[in-house]
């Protein structure tokens, strides 16, 4: 039997390609043929025509809309999450075969390719999962924004830092852009640090109106587009920030998805997606942010941004703790984003300075989403006796996806052993959180682990935090795990043993 499938998630980073990886092998243990196409961040490449004409059934392990869906007409399907099938792949596979077995035909004949943007609600979901999963396509569109924002600010105060001294990061900051539009200089270390701070500036400034436009967009599909980005853009203006882009974001996105269910003439539905819906959705989200809401909003900004700053001491070791602890738990899951948002939503606060605090928080919580990977890749070497070979596999895995910020990493671990390894990595993760807290590393880039070190203030704090949590973490799962061997890993030790018996007697 052969078998296609399209993998993909809300970031496009991590679970799109575990997913892949794990689907190929499942198929490989049982000799079916698993041909995976993934739809990451970083595009896709289609599958072969032949392949699909060949493939028997297809798998489609996605939390987004899959591109060009109509290729796989009538073919038998399975429709699956992207974490069933890194969790569970070899029942995903089972399943696919029993839908080719059973003959039945995914109804997508005459599907047009997907021209839009791509998102994937269950409309059957409980209001809480749809909630997430409404934030998590903002999330996911606003984070390439924030990341080559982020990482072009933080270059140009380096820069900066080498063409001017101590001052160079304060003046590269007053640069206006009328100087870099008329007298750049390409020998001046100043010009190009501005240049790279301003082009990362203007990167970050889409940061609010993107997350408000396809939270809309994630509620009301395309008509949300433009009253959400219009809601982000008037939350920067007023100052509501990133709070206000939240709210504006589900304002725009119900009140689109109201209008659109107006029931009108024929000879005005025409105009409805291009005139009326954007018309009215923007006209009533720009009156309630700027006339009622926008400033309540704003000063709760103000607030926390206050709050956030005056912390000190004990206070922010704690609040490190908990952010590593929330980073640790679910490994990319629900709590872990939450987390992640918060860190990243705070860089998109206005007139922050070079030592914010919310760039202390943004190093606290990608180091401590470094741990739990790092620490199975750990502990699956060094002991290996305690883990399967799949384990011991997906440890030399691990080192990579640790060291890059993927905590999903861990995930293979944690399913196969729940308590010992998310045990293990809420006390290692909070610890690292705490001693980023402590040293005072501060980071603009939202993602990129060790790859983006250079952009880290204080990076030999930063790594000793990372390097102290992952070896409190391998401890841990070492002991607990000797405590109470797995039974399967005792299974494969006796058939090894009996293996290195034979051939010894051979």
């Amino acid at each position: 039997m052969k078998l296609v499938a399209v993998s993909s998630c809300p970031t496009g980073i991590a679970h799109t390609y575990m997913a892949a990886e794990a689907l190929e092998q499942a198929g490989k243990a049982v000799g079916i043929e698993v041909h995976v196409e993934t739809q990451g961040a970083a595009g896709s490449t289609p599958l072969d025509p032949q392949l699909i004409a060949d493939a028997d059934g297809v798998i489609y392990a996605a939390d987004l809309e899959v591109k060009d869906k109509d290729r796989f007409a009538g073919k038998p399907f399975v429709d699956v999450g992207v974490k069933k099938a890194v969790h569970d792949a070899p029942g995903v596979i089972a399943a696919a075969v029993a839908a080719v077995e059973a003959g039945v035909p995914a109804p997508v004949a005459g599907a047009a390719p997907i021209a839009a943007p791509a998102t994937k609600v269950d409309r059957n979901a409980g209001v809480g999962t749809r909630i997430r999963q409404w934030l998590m396509t903002g999330v996911s569109y606003m984070i390439p924004f924030v990341a080559a924002g982020g990482i072009l600010i933080a270059l140009g105060f380096m820069v900066a830092q080498f063409a001017g001294g101590s001052d160079g990061v304060i003046a590269v900051t007053k640069v206006p852009v009328s100087h870099l539009l008329n007298d750049f200089s390409v020998a001046s270390g100043m010009d190009w640090a501005a240049l790279l701070f301003q082009t990362g500036a203007v990167a970050f400034g889409f940061l609010v109106p993107v997350l408000s436009g396809f939270i809309a967009y994630g509620i009301a599909d395309r008509p949300g587009l433009v009253p959400g980005f219009v809601g982000g853009a008037v939350s920067v203006a007023v100052g509501a920030g990133f709070l206000g882009g939240l709210v504006t974001g589900f304002m725009a996105g119900f009140l689109a998805l109201w209008i659109s269910r107006w029931k009108v003439a024929k000879g005005v539905r025409g105009i409805m997606p291009v005139v009326v819906i954007p018309l009215l959705s923007s006209f009533v989200v720009g009156l309630v942010m700027f006339v009622v809401i926008g400033q309540p909003i704003a000063s709760l900004m103000d607030g926390l941004s206050s709050w956030l700053n005056g912390l000190s001491g004990s206070n922010l070791i704690l609040l490190g703790a908990l952010l590593g602890a929330m980073m640790g738990f679910d490994l990319g899951g629900p709590i872990n984003k939450v987390a992640y948002t918060f860190a990243v939503t705070g860089l998109a606060t206005e007139g922050l300075g070079t030592d914010a605090v919310q760039y202390r928080i943004m190093a606290a919580v990608m180091a401590a989403g470094m741990v739990a990977p790092l620490a199975m890749a750990l502990a699956s070497s060094a002991r290996k006796k305690l883990f399967t070979h799949a384990e011991q596999e997906n440890g030399k895995a691990a080192w990579l996806l640790g060291l890059s910020f993927i905590s999903e990493g861990a995930i293979p671990f944690a399913a196969a052993d729940p308590w010992r390894v998310i045990l293990s990595s809420l006390v290692g993760s909070s610890v690292t959180g705490a001693i980023v807290m402590g040293v005072g590393s501060a980071q603009r880039a939202p993602h990129g682990g060790v790859w983006v070190l250079p952009l880290i203030s204080n990076p030999f704090g930063f790594l000793m935090a990372v390097a102290v949590g992952m070896v409190i973490t391998a401890a841990l799962v070492v002991v607990l795990k000797s405590a109470k061997p797995n039974p399967i890993v005792q299974a494969e030790q006796a058939v090894d043993e009996q293996q290195e018996l034979v051939a010894q007697t051979v």
